[in-house]
Protein backbone atom coordinates (compact mmCIF):
# COMPACT_ATOMS: atom_id res chain seq x y z
CA UNK A 1 0.00 0.00 0.00
CA UNK A 2 1.28 3.46 -0.85
CA UNK A 3 2.92 4.98 2.14
CA UNK A 4 2.11 7.98 4.25
CA UNK A 5 4.12 10.33 2.10
CA UNK A 6 1.52 9.93 -0.62
CA UNK A 7 -0.82 11.81 1.70
CA UNK A 8 1.37 14.88 1.25
CA UNK A 9 0.08 15.28 -2.28
CA UNK A 10 -0.57 18.85 -3.34
CA UNK A 11 -4.12 20.06 -2.77
CA UNK A 12 -4.09 23.76 -3.65
CA UNK A 13 -6.81 25.28 -5.83
CA UNK A 14 -5.09 27.71 -8.19
CA UNK A 15 -8.32 29.58 -8.77
CA UNK A 16 -7.01 32.66 -10.55
CA UNK A 17 -9.53 35.46 -10.25
CA UNK A 18 -9.10 38.17 -12.80
CA UNK A 19 -9.70 41.93 -13.08
CA UNK A 20 -9.58 41.89 -16.86
CA UNK A 21 -9.42 45.60 -17.63
CA UNK A 22 -6.18 46.01 -15.70
CA UNK A 23 -3.67 43.46 -16.98
CA UNK A 24 -1.04 44.37 -14.37
CA UNK A 25 -3.60 43.51 -11.70
CA UNK A 26 -4.17 40.20 -13.44
CA UNK A 27 -0.52 39.32 -12.97
CA UNK A 28 -0.65 40.51 -9.38
CA UNK A 29 -3.63 38.30 -8.58
CA UNK A 30 -2.02 35.28 -10.25
CA UNK A 31 1.17 35.76 -8.25
CA UNK A 32 -0.69 36.46 -5.01
CA UNK A 33 -2.94 33.42 -5.28
CA UNK A 34 -0.02 31.17 -6.13
CA UNK A 35 1.77 32.52 -3.04
CA UNK A 36 -1.19 31.83 -0.76
CA UNK A 37 -1.69 28.35 -2.23
CA UNK A 38 1.95 27.65 -1.38
CA UNK A 39 1.38 28.87 2.19
CA UNK A 40 -1.69 26.62 2.50
CA UNK A 41 0.32 23.69 1.17
CA UNK A 42 3.12 24.24 3.68
CA UNK A 43 0.63 24.52 6.54
CA UNK A 44 -1.03 21.29 5.48
CA UNK A 45 2.32 19.51 5.13
CA UNK A 46 3.40 20.72 8.60
CA UNK A 47 0.09 19.68 10.18
CA UNK A 48 0.32 16.20 8.70
CA UNK A 49 3.89 15.86 9.95
CA UNK A 50 2.70 16.71 13.45
CA UNK A 51 0.07 13.98 13.16
CA UNK A 52 2.51 11.23 12.17
CA UNK A 53 2.31 8.00 14.20
CA UNK A 54 3.81 8.35 17.66
CA UNK A 55 6.49 5.76 16.79
CA UNK A 56 8.08 8.32 14.46
CA UNK A 57 9.73 11.47 15.73
CA UNK A 58 12.49 13.91 14.87
CA UNK A 59 14.49 12.51 17.78
CA UNK A 60 14.31 9.01 16.31
CA UNK A 61 15.38 10.35 12.93
CA UNK A 62 18.37 12.10 14.49
CA UNK A 63 19.31 8.95 16.40
CA UNK A 64 19.10 6.93 13.18
CA UNK A 65 21.29 9.42 11.31
CA UNK A 66 23.87 9.28 14.10
CA UNK A 67 23.76 5.47 14.04
CA UNK A 68 24.32 5.43 10.29
CA UNK A 69 27.20 7.89 10.62
CA UNK A 70 28.77 5.61 13.23
CA UNK A 71 27.96 2.46 11.21
CA UNK A 72 25.87 1.20 14.15
CA UNK A 73 24.08 -1.77 12.61
CA UNK A 74 22.86 -2.96 16.02
CA UNK A 75 20.75 0.20 16.40
CA UNK A 76 19.14 -0.43 13.01
CA UNK A 77 18.32 -4.01 13.97
CA UNK A 78 16.98 -3.30 17.46
CA UNK A 79 15.32 0.12 17.15
CA UNK A 80 14.28 0.24 13.52
CA UNK A 81 13.72 -3.26 12.20
CA UNK A 82 12.34 -4.81 15.40
CA UNK A 83 10.15 -1.92 16.56
CA UNK A 84 8.83 -0.18 13.45
CA UNK A 85 6.34 -1.16 10.77
CA UNK A 86 7.80 -1.29 7.23
CA UNK A 87 5.65 1.72 6.27
CA UNK A 88 7.18 3.71 9.14
CA UNK A 89 10.66 2.65 8.07
CA UNK A 90 9.83 3.88 4.57
CA UNK A 91 8.84 7.21 6.13
CA UNK A 92 12.32 7.48 7.60
CA UNK A 93 13.93 6.58 4.27
CA UNK A 94 12.34 9.64 2.67
CA UNK A 95 14.01 11.88 5.27
CA UNK A 96 17.50 10.46 4.75
CA UNK A 97 20.19 11.39 2.27
CA UNK A 98 20.74 8.89 -0.55
CA UNK A 99 23.80 7.23 1.00
CA UNK A 100 22.12 7.08 4.42
CA UNK A 101 19.01 5.48 2.92
CA UNK A 102 21.12 2.88 1.10
CA UNK A 103 22.99 2.00 4.29
CA UNK A 104 19.70 1.56 6.16
CA UNK A 105 18.14 -0.66 3.48
CA UNK A 106 21.25 -2.78 3.08
CA UNK A 107 21.34 -3.55 6.81
CA UNK A 108 17.69 -4.53 7.19
CA UNK A 109 16.76 -8.18 6.89
CA UNK A 110 15.72 -9.22 3.39
CA UNK A 111 12.17 -9.85 4.58
CA UNK A 112 11.72 -6.37 6.07
CA UNK A 113 13.64 -4.61 3.30
CA UNK A 114 11.41 -6.18 0.64
CA UNK A 115 8.31 -4.76 2.37
CA UNK A 116 9.93 -1.34 2.76
CA UNK A 117 10.88 -1.29 -0.93
CA UNK A 118 7.27 -2.00 -1.87
CA UNK A 119 6.28 1.19 -0.01
CA UNK A 120 8.86 3.48 -1.62
CA UNK A 121 8.57 5.65 -4.71
CA UNK A 122 10.00 4.51 -8.01
CA UNK A 123 12.88 7.01 -8.13
CA UNK A 124 14.24 5.95 -4.72
CA UNK A 125 13.97 2.26 -5.59
CA UNK A 126 15.79 2.78 -8.89
CA UNK A 127 18.69 4.53 -7.18
CA UNK A 128 18.97 1.70 -4.67
CA UNK A 129 18.65 -1.09 -7.24
CA UNK A 130 21.48 0.34 -9.36
CA UNK A 131 23.96 -0.76 -6.71
CA UNK A 132 22.62 -4.29 -6.31
CA UNK A 133 23.55 -7.49 -8.06
CA UNK A 134 20.92 -9.54 -9.88
CA UNK A 135 21.10 -12.14 -7.13
CA UNK A 136 20.38 -9.58 -4.39
CA UNK A 137 17.56 -8.04 -6.37
CA UNK A 138 16.06 -11.50 -6.86
CA UNK A 139 16.14 -12.06 -3.08
CA UNK A 140 13.92 -9.01 -2.54
CA UNK A 141 11.58 -9.86 -5.44
CA UNK A 142 11.25 -13.43 -4.25
CA UNK A 143 9.59 -12.27 -1.00
CA UNK A 144 7.07 -9.89 -2.58
CA UNK A 145 3.57 -10.65 -3.77
CA UNK A 146 3.55 -11.25 -7.51
CA UNK A 147 1.66 -8.01 -8.28
CA UNK A 148 4.13 -5.88 -6.29
CA UNK A 149 7.04 -7.74 -7.86
CA UNK A 150 5.72 -7.06 -11.36
CA UNK A 151 5.20 -3.35 -10.60
CA UNK A 152 8.84 -3.06 -9.51
CA UNK A 153 10.25 -5.16 -12.36
CA UNK A 154 8.43 -2.97 -14.91
CA UNK A 155 10.44 -0.02 -13.58
CA UNK A 156 13.71 -1.76 -14.54
CA UNK A 157 15.41 -2.16 -17.91
CA UNK A 158 14.35 -5.23 -19.86
CA UNK A 159 17.77 -6.87 -19.54
CA UNK A 160 17.82 -6.39 -15.76
CA UNK A 161 14.25 -7.63 -15.52
CA UNK A 162 15.03 -10.84 -17.41
CA UNK A 163 18.20 -11.48 -15.41
CA UNK A 164 16.30 -11.09 -12.13
CA UNK A 165 13.50 -13.41 -13.22
CA UNK A 166 16.03 -16.00 -14.33
CA UNK A 167 17.77 -15.75 -10.95
CA UNK A 168 14.63 -16.27 -8.83
CA UNK A 169 14.85 -19.42 -6.71
CA UNK A 170 11.08 -19.77 -6.49
CA UNK A 171 10.27 -20.91 -10.02
CA UNK A 172 6.52 -20.73 -9.38
CA UNK A 173 7.00 -17.07 -8.46
CA UNK A 174 8.94 -16.60 -11.70
CA UNK A 175 6.13 -18.19 -13.72
CA UNK A 176 3.56 -15.97 -11.98
CA UNK A 177 5.58 -12.86 -12.77
CA UNK A 178 6.03 -13.86 -16.42
CA UNK A 179 2.26 -14.40 -16.65
CA UNK A 180 1.48 -10.94 -15.20
CA UNK A 181 4.05 -8.86 -17.10
CA UNK A 182 2.13 -8.62 -20.42
CA UNK A 183 -1.01 -7.11 -18.87
CA UNK A 184 -1.55 -3.49 -19.81
CA UNK A 185 -1.19 -0.92 -17.03
CA UNK A 186 -4.52 0.18 -15.58
CA UNK A 187 -6.32 -3.15 -16.15
CA UNK A 188 -7.52 -5.77 -13.71
CA UNK A 189 -4.82 -8.12 -15.00
CA UNK A 190 -2.11 -5.65 -14.03
CA UNK A 191 -3.62 -5.20 -10.55
CA UNK A 192 -4.12 -8.85 -9.67
CA UNK A 193 -1.82 -11.10 -7.68
CA UNK A 194 -1.46 -14.77 -8.47
CA UNK A 195 -1.25 -15.76 -4.81
CA UNK A 196 -4.61 -17.16 -3.66
CA UNK A 197 -6.16 -20.30 -2.20
CA UNK A 198 -8.43 -22.42 -4.34
CA UNK A 199 -10.12 -25.78 -3.90
CA UNK A 200 -11.41 -28.28 -6.43
CA UNK A 201 -15.14 -28.75 -6.37
CA UNK A 202 -14.69 -32.55 -6.18
CA UNK A 203 -12.54 -32.51 -3.04
CA UNK A 204 -13.74 -33.38 0.42
CA UNK A 205 -13.04 -31.22 3.48
CA UNK A 206 -9.97 -33.23 4.50
CA UNK A 207 -8.34 -32.78 1.10
CA UNK A 208 -9.27 -29.13 1.10
CA UNK A 209 -7.71 -28.42 4.50
CA UNK A 210 -4.47 -30.15 3.48
CA UNK A 211 -4.33 -28.06 0.31
CA UNK A 212 -5.10 -24.86 2.25
CA UNK A 213 -2.15 -25.57 4.55
CA UNK A 214 0.11 -26.03 1.54
CA UNK A 215 -1.09 -22.98 -0.41
CA UNK A 216 -1.40 -20.65 2.59
CA UNK A 217 2.38 -20.57 3.05
CA UNK A 218 2.60 -18.11 0.15
CA UNK A 219 -0.64 -16.18 0.78
CA UNK A 220 -0.38 -13.37 3.30
CA UNK A 221 -4.13 -12.76 3.74
CA UNK A 222 -6.89 -15.32 3.28
CA UNK A 223 -10.28 -13.73 2.59
CA UNK A 224 -12.06 -16.76 1.13
CA UNK A 225 -11.44 -20.05 -0.68
CA UNK A 226 -12.24 -20.01 -4.39
CA UNK A 227 -13.83 -23.14 -5.83
CA UNK A 228 -12.88 -24.33 -9.32
CA UNK A 229 -13.60 -27.40 -11.44
CA UNK A 230 -11.10 -29.70 -13.14
CA UNK A 231 -10.60 -27.11 -15.93
CA UNK A 232 -9.90 -24.31 -13.42
CA UNK A 233 -13.24 -22.64 -14.20
CA UNK A 234 -14.36 -20.49 -11.26
CA UNK A 235 -17.52 -22.00 -9.79
CA UNK A 236 -17.92 -20.07 -6.54
CA UNK A 237 -16.35 -19.73 -3.12
CA UNK A 238 -16.52 -21.35 0.30
CA UNK A 239 -15.96 -19.65 3.63
CA UNK A 240 -13.42 -20.82 6.18
CA UNK A 241 -16.25 -21.08 8.71
CA UNK A 242 -18.07 -23.70 6.62
CA UNK A 243 -14.87 -25.66 6.09
CA UNK A 244 -14.10 -25.71 9.82
CA UNK A 245 -17.65 -26.72 10.82
CA UNK A 246 -18.05 -29.46 8.18
CA UNK A 247 -17.01 -33.08 8.66
CA UNK A 248 -13.95 -34.48 6.87
CA UNK A 249 -15.91 -36.47 4.30
CA UNK A 250 -18.18 -33.57 3.27
CA UNK A 251 -17.71 -32.57 -0.37
CA UNK A 252 -16.89 -29.01 -1.33
CA UNK A 253 -19.62 -29.32 -3.97
CA UNK A 254 -22.19 -29.59 -1.16
CA UNK A 255 -21.20 -26.46 0.78
CA UNK A 256 -19.77 -23.91 -1.66
CA UNK A 257 -21.67 -20.75 -2.64
CA UNK A 258 -22.18 -20.07 -6.33
CA UNK A 259 -24.95 -17.47 -6.38
CA UNK A 260 -23.21 -14.39 -4.97
CA UNK A 261 -19.74 -14.82 -6.46
CA UNK A 262 -18.56 -11.57 -8.08
CA UNK A 263 -15.59 -11.69 -10.45
CA UNK A 264 -13.97 -9.39 -13.01
CA UNK A 265 -12.36 -10.21 -16.34
CA UNK A 266 -8.65 -9.48 -16.69
CA UNK A 267 -9.25 -6.87 -19.43
CA UNK A 268 -11.51 -4.68 -17.26
CA UNK A 269 -10.17 -1.24 -16.36
CA UNK A 270 -9.04 -0.52 -12.83
CA UNK A 271 -11.81 2.07 -12.51
CA UNK A 272 -14.39 -0.64 -13.20
CA UNK A 273 -12.78 -2.85 -10.55
CA UNK A 274 -12.93 0.02 -8.04
CA UNK A 275 -16.62 0.59 -8.74
CA UNK A 276 -17.48 -3.12 -8.36
CA UNK A 277 -15.54 -3.54 -5.10
CA UNK A 278 -17.05 -0.35 -3.66
CA UNK A 279 -20.56 -1.33 -4.75
CA UNK A 280 -20.44 -4.82 -3.24
CA UNK A 281 -18.17 -3.90 -0.28
CA UNK A 282 -15.58 -6.54 -1.18
CA UNK A 283 -12.19 -7.11 0.45
CA UNK A 284 -10.98 -9.19 -2.47
CA UNK A 285 -12.29 -10.06 -5.92
CA UNK A 286 -11.27 -12.97 -8.20
CA UNK A 287 -10.01 -12.26 -11.71
CA UNK A 288 -10.95 -14.57 -14.58
CA UNK A 289 -10.24 -14.72 -18.30
CA UNK A 290 -12.92 -14.66 -21.01
CA UNK A 291 -13.46 -18.43 -20.56
CA UNK A 292 -14.10 -17.97 -16.84
CA UNK A 293 -10.83 -19.58 -15.72
CA UNK A 294 -9.47 -18.30 -12.41
CA UNK A 295 -6.31 -16.25 -12.94
CA UNK A 296 -5.74 -14.42 -9.65
CA UNK A 297 -7.29 -11.98 -7.21
CA UNK A 298 -7.28 -8.27 -6.44
CA UNK A 299 -7.22 -7.25 -2.78
CA UNK A 300 -8.49 -4.14 -1.07
CA UNK A 301 -5.01 -2.68 -0.47
CA UNK A 302 -4.42 -2.49 -4.24
CA UNK A 303 -7.79 -0.78 -4.70
CA UNK A 304 -6.99 1.78 -2.00
CA UNK A 305 -3.82 2.61 -3.92
CA UNK A 306 -5.83 3.11 -7.13
CA UNK A 307 -8.37 5.33 -5.38
CA UNK A 308 -5.59 7.42 -3.82
CA UNK A 309 -3.75 7.82 -7.12
CA UNK A 310 -6.96 8.78 -8.92
CA UNK A 311 -7.86 11.31 -6.23
CA UNK A 312 -4.34 12.78 -6.39
CA UNK A 313 -4.53 13.08 -10.18
CA UNK A 314 -7.94 14.78 -10.03
CA UNK A 315 -6.86 17.22 -7.33
CA UNK A 316 -3.78 18.14 -9.32
CA UNK A 317 -5.81 18.60 -12.50
CA UNK A 318 -8.31 20.78 -10.63
CA UNK A 319 -5.42 22.80 -9.20
CA UNK A 320 -3.78 23.39 -12.56
CA UNK A 321 -0.81 21.08 -11.98
CA UNK A 322 0.74 18.99 -14.74
CA UNK A 323 2.03 15.53 -13.90
CA UNK A 324 2.64 13.87 -10.54
CA UNK A 325 3.71 16.67 -8.19
CA UNK A 326 4.75 16.45 -4.57
CA UNK A 327 5.78 18.95 -1.91
CA UNK A 328 9.39 17.77 -1.78
CA UNK A 329 10.01 17.82 -5.54
CA UNK A 330 12.92 19.91 -6.76
CA UNK A 331 12.36 23.57 -7.63
CA UNK A 332 12.62 22.88 -11.36
CA UNK A 333 10.17 19.94 -11.20
CA UNK A 334 7.68 22.11 -9.34
CA UNK A 335 8.08 24.96 -11.83
CA UNK A 336 7.51 22.60 -14.78
CA UNK A 337 4.37 21.21 -13.15
CA UNK A 338 2.84 24.60 -12.29
CA UNK A 339 3.93 26.90 -15.08
CA UNK A 340 1.76 25.59 -17.98
CA UNK A 341 -1.58 26.39 -16.34
CA UNK A 342 -0.23 29.66 -14.95
CA UNK A 343 0.67 30.65 -18.51
CA UNK A 344 -2.82 29.64 -19.65
CA UNK A 345 -4.29 31.74 -16.82
CA UNK A 346 -2.13 34.66 -17.85
CA UNK A 347 -3.22 34.25 -21.48
CA UNK A 348 -6.81 34.23 -20.25
CA UNK A 349 -6.11 37.49 -18.43
CA UNK A 350 -4.74 39.02 -21.63
CA UNK A 351 -7.84 37.91 -23.54
CA UNK A 352 -10.01 39.36 -20.79
CA UNK A 353 -8.10 42.64 -21.09
CA UNK A 354 -8.77 42.57 -24.84
CA UNK A 355 -12.48 41.95 -24.23
CA UNK A 356 -12.55 44.89 -21.83
CA UNK A 357 -10.75 47.07 -24.34
CA UNK A 358 -13.08 46.19 -27.21
CA UNK A 359 -16.44 45.97 -25.44
CA UNK A 360 -15.94 47.57 -22.06
CA UNK A 361 -13.90 50.70 -22.69
CA UNK A 362 -16.69 52.72 -24.29
CA UNK A 363 -19.07 51.61 -21.52
CA UNK A 364 -16.64 52.40 -18.69
CA UNK A 365 -15.77 55.81 -20.18
CA UNK A 366 -19.48 56.67 -20.22
CA UNK A 367 -20.54 54.95 -16.99
CA UNK A 368 -17.36 54.46 -14.94
CA UNK A 369 -19.23 52.96 -11.99
CA UNK A 370 -19.80 49.77 -13.99
CA UNK A 371 -16.11 48.95 -13.53
CA UNK A 372 -16.84 48.33 -9.85
CA UNK A 373 -18.87 45.20 -10.69
CA UNK A 374 -16.45 43.41 -13.03
CA UNK A 375 -15.06 41.26 -10.22
CA UNK A 376 -18.61 40.36 -9.11
CA UNK A 377 -19.56 39.18 -12.58
CA UNK A 378 -16.31 37.30 -13.25
CA UNK A 379 -16.15 35.81 -9.76
CA UNK A 380 -19.76 34.60 -9.73
CA UNK A 381 -19.40 33.06 -13.20
CA UNK A 382 -16.28 31.17 -12.11
CA UNK A 383 -17.88 29.91 -8.90
CA UNK A 384 -21.05 28.75 -10.66
CA UNK A 385 -18.97 26.94 -13.29
CA UNK A 386 -16.91 25.13 -10.66
CA UNK A 387 -20.05 24.11 -8.74
CA UNK A 388 -21.65 22.68 -11.88
CA UNK A 389 -18.52 20.86 -13.04
CA UNK A 390 -17.92 19.42 -9.55
CA UNK A 391 -21.39 17.83 -9.52
CA UNK A 392 -20.78 16.31 -12.95
CA UNK A 393 -17.36 15.03 -11.87
CA UNK A 394 -18.97 13.33 -8.91
CA UNK A 395 -21.52 11.60 -11.14
CA UNK A 396 -18.80 10.52 -13.59
CA UNK A 397 -16.80 9.05 -10.71
CA UNK A 398 -19.81 7.05 -9.49
CA UNK A 399 -21.49 5.87 -12.66
CA UNK A 400 -24.86 4.19 -12.49
CA UNK A 401 -27.11 2.47 -15.00
CA UNK A 402 -29.82 4.86 -13.79
CA UNK A 403 -27.83 8.04 -14.42
CA UNK A 404 -29.46 10.93 -16.24
CA UNK A 405 -29.08 11.43 -19.97
CA UNK A 406 -27.29 14.52 -21.28
CA UNK A 407 -30.64 16.15 -22.12
CA UNK A 408 -32.00 15.46 -18.62
CA UNK A 409 -28.84 16.86 -17.06
CA UNK A 410 -29.05 20.05 -19.12
CA UNK A 411 -32.73 20.50 -18.32
CA UNK A 412 -32.04 20.11 -14.60
CA UNK A 413 -29.10 22.52 -14.86
CA UNK A 414 -31.40 25.02 -16.61
CA UNK A 415 -33.92 24.89 -13.77
CA UNK A 416 -31.24 25.27 -11.11
CA UNK A 417 -29.56 28.11 -13.01
CA UNK A 418 -32.89 29.92 -13.50
CA UNK A 419 -33.63 29.79 -9.78
CA UNK A 420 -30.12 30.76 -8.70
CA UNK A 421 -29.91 33.48 -11.34
CA UNK A 422 -33.28 34.93 -10.39
CA UNK A 423 -32.50 35.00 -6.66
CA UNK A 424 -29.03 36.49 -7.08
CA UNK A 425 -30.23 38.92 -9.75
CA UNK A 426 -32.95 40.26 -7.43
CA UNK A 427 -30.49 40.50 -4.52
CA UNK A 428 -27.93 42.48 -6.53
CA UNK A 429 -30.68 44.70 -7.94
CA UNK A 430 -31.87 45.54 -4.42
CA UNK A 431 -28.27 46.08 -3.31
CA UNK A 432 -27.63 48.60 -6.10
CA UNK A 433 -30.84 50.51 -5.39
CA UNK A 434 -30.28 50.57 -1.63
CA UNK A 435 -26.75 51.95 -2.02
CA UNK A 436 -27.82 54.69 -4.42
CA UNK A 437 -26.75 53.39 -7.83
CA UNK A 438 -28.72 54.49 -10.88
CA UNK A 439 -31.58 52.29 -11.97
CA UNK A 440 -29.86 51.57 -15.30
CA UNK A 441 -26.71 50.44 -13.49
CA UNK A 442 -28.79 48.15 -11.26
CA UNK A 443 -30.56 46.66 -14.28
CA UNK A 444 -27.28 46.10 -16.18
CA UNK A 445 -25.60 44.35 -13.26
CA UNK A 446 -28.60 42.17 -12.33
CA UNK A 447 -29.39 41.21 -15.96
CA UNK A 448 -25.73 40.43 -16.69
CA UNK A 449 -25.40 38.39 -13.49
CA UNK A 450 -28.53 36.38 -14.39
CA UNK A 451 -27.19 35.69 -17.90
CA UNK A 452 -23.71 34.78 -16.66
CA UNK A 453 -25.12 32.27 -14.16
CA UNK A 454 -27.07 30.56 -16.96
CA UNK A 455 -24.09 30.39 -19.31
CA UNK A 456 -21.60 29.37 -16.60
CA UNK A 457 -23.91 26.56 -15.47
CA UNK A 458 -24.10 25.14 -18.97
CA UNK A 459 -20.36 25.56 -19.52
CA UNK A 460 -19.56 23.84 -16.21
CA UNK A 461 -21.90 20.98 -17.08
CA UNK A 462 -20.95 20.38 -20.69
CA UNK A 463 -17.17 20.82 -20.42
CA UNK A 464 -16.46 17.74 -18.21
CA UNK A 465 -18.89 15.66 -20.26
CA UNK A 466 -17.14 16.61 -23.50
CA UNK A 467 -13.67 16.06 -22.02
CA UNK A 468 -14.74 12.65 -20.71
CA UNK A 469 -16.17 11.69 -24.10
CA UNK A 470 -12.91 12.73 -25.82
CA UNK A 471 -10.83 10.66 -23.38
CA UNK A 472 -9.33 13.54 -21.35
CA UNK A 473 -9.39 13.85 -17.58
CA UNK A 474 -12.73 15.61 -16.85
CA UNK A 475 -11.25 17.06 -13.64
CA UNK A 476 -9.56 19.65 -15.87
CA UNK A 477 -12.99 21.25 -16.16
CA UNK A 478 -13.02 22.14 -12.46
CA UNK A 479 -9.68 23.95 -12.50
CA UNK A 480 -8.25 27.08 -14.07
CA UNK A 481 -9.67 26.08 -17.46
CA UNK A 482 -13.31 26.52 -16.49
CA UNK A 483 -12.52 29.54 -14.31
CA UNK A 484 -10.73 31.42 -17.08
CA UNK A 485 -13.37 30.48 -19.66
CA UNK A 486 -16.20 31.71 -17.45
CA UNK A 487 -14.32 34.93 -16.68
CA UNK A 488 -14.15 35.66 -20.40
CA UNK A 489 -17.78 34.75 -20.98
CA UNK A 490 -18.91 36.76 -17.95
CA UNK A 491 -17.13 39.94 -18.98
CA UNK A 492 -18.28 39.65 -22.59
CA UNK A 493 -21.90 39.23 -21.44
CA UNK A 494 -21.62 42.04 -18.89
CA UNK A 495 -20.34 44.65 -21.31
CA UNK A 496 -22.70 43.46 -24.06
CA UNK A 497 -25.69 43.92 -21.76
CA UNK A 498 -24.39 47.37 -20.76
CA UNK A 499 -23.96 48.41 -24.40
CA UNK A 500 -27.45 47.19 -25.16
CA UNK A 501 -29.13 49.05 -22.32
CA UNK A 502 -27.10 52.24 -22.75
CA UNK A 503 -27.41 52.06 -26.60
CA UNK A 504 -23.66 52.37 -27.06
Amino acid sequence: MKFLRKQYKIYSQANSRILPHYFILNLFFLATENFFSEIALLLKYTTMQENLPSTLSKELLEELQNAIENLDVAFIKSKIEDELHPADIAALVYELQEEEAHFLLENLSVEVASEVLSELDEDIRKDFFKKLSYEKLAEYINLMDSDDAVDILKELDIQVREEVIATLRDRQKARNIIHLLPYEEGTAGALMAKELIKANINWNIKQCIEEIRRQAEKVEKVYSIYVVDDKNILKGRVSLKKIILSSDDTLIADIYEDEDIVAVESYRTQDEVVEIMQKYDLEAIPVVNVQGKLLGRITIDDIVDVIQERADAERQAMSGLSGDTEEDDSVWQSVKARLPWLIIGMAGGMLAASVTDMLGQPVILLVSVLANFTTLIAGTGGNVGIQSSSVILQSLAHKSVFELSTFQRLFKVLLIALLNGTILGILVLLFCLIFGYEIKVAIVVSAALFSVILLASFTGTLTPLVLNRLGFNPALAAGPFITTANDLIGLAVYFSVARLIYHI
